[in-house]
């Protein structure tokens, strides 16, 4: 028999693992999008939509996952935060729709304004899903106003403060810096030298934006840093971050373009490591009182739930990670454009 802490514990390390799996696999899905329109030609945004047409919805499946194990582990947080954040889930929603429509339906008519009117879908679902997780993310970190009853009891202008703004904007640089080296890995000829010199700016965008951030988050939301004072141990993770952003233009400059996504890989799994370190045991914060806070003990389903659970996910994680590995595998190598390309 397992341990109720142990099962709790087990089942929201799951919970991140596939967040940041889908922040890996689909936030250069992301970035793809957000740099479509500063493609001119259209054969050139084809191919940055084919270096993700193979993948792109697989990867969103580890993002469903994830919300379904919130909602089957976490029922009163899925309940919290999906009613408290009603407005800017829906809208992350809508991008989800719109994009995956905007990239099937973009091919369908060889007409101009047909195109653009798509690529802008594309790229606005893609910049609203970005920001909008990063927002999220800020809200978690700084707490939402929560009542006895586990209920949101803000508006929706509280969750609209600069530091959540700020969160949300790192974000978009982050998913902009992930995406231009994807393109960089899966592209070639004068396309590829030509992404070679967009990526240095967004790869000093989310520099800028990781440093204020941080700095943010030092000064004003001194509890992210608690567990830091209580177990050393974990500023390695933080010093395992900066080493591998310092990384990623070292490897651009030096042309080994696998290397620096690599790296921007390690990146985001830094730094969704030293957000869960930060907020643990917390997942939502009650920022009016600590008592109210829903965390990953006072809000789990059973012990019985979680033990299926847990042999559901042995079974479901491997077929998952081998699908991955399979697409990955056979789409492998750079992009061509044929009679079935998007």
């Amino acid at each position: 028999m397992i341990p109720t802490d142990y099962l709790e514990f087990g089942w929201f390390t799951i919970f991140v693992f596939l967040l940041t799996g889908y922040g890996i696999l689909d936030g250069f899905d992301l970035g793809v999008g957000m740099l479509h329109l500063f493609s001119k030609k259209d054969e050139e945004r084809r191919l940055m939509l084919n270096s993700i047409g193979p993948v792109w919805d697989g990867n969103e499946v580890w993002f469903v996952t994830a919300g379904g194990a919130l909602f089957a582990g976490f029922p009163d947080i899925y309940a919290t935060m999906l009613s408290g954040f009603y407005i800017p889930v829906m809208a992350l929603l809508n991008g989800l729709i719109f994009r995956a429509v905007a990239i099937e339906f973009r091919s369908k008519q060889p007409g101009a304004w047909w195109r653009w009117t798509w690529d802008i879908v594309f790229s606005l679902g893609s910049f609203i899903i970005s920001f909008i997780l990063g927002l999220i993310v800020g809200n978690l970190i700084k707490g939402i106003p929560i009542d006895q009853y586990k209920e949101f009891n803000g508006t929706m202008a509280d969750l609209f403060h600069p530091y959540a703004l700020l969160v949300g904007v790192m974000m978009v640089s982050l998913f902009l810096m992930h995406g231009s080296i994807y393109i960089l890995m899966k592209t070639e000829g004068d396309f590829h030298e030509k992404m070679r010199r967009r990526t240095n700016p967004c790869i000093i965008f989310f520099i800028i934006m990781y440093l204020v951030t941080t700095m943010a988050t030092l000064i004003y939301m001194p509890h992210m840093v608690q567990a830091f004072h209580d177990r050393p141990l974990f500023f390695i993770l933080a010093i395992v971050n900066l080493l591998v952003v310092a990384n990623i233009p070292r490897e651009i400059y030096l042309g080994r373009d696998a290397r620096a996504f690599i790296s921007s890989c390690l990146n985001i799994v830094c730094l969704l490591g030293l957000y869960a370190i930060g907020t643990y045991p917390n997942v939502i914060r009650a920022i009016n009182d600590p008592a109210f806070s829903l965390t990953i003990f006072n809000s789990a389903s059973s012990e019985k739930t979680l033990e299926i659970l847990f042999i559901f996910a042995m079974i479901g994680m491997p077929l998952v990670i081998s699908y991955t590995t399979a697409v990955y595998y056979i789409f492998r190598g750079k992009v061509k454009l044929d009679s079935h390309s998007y």
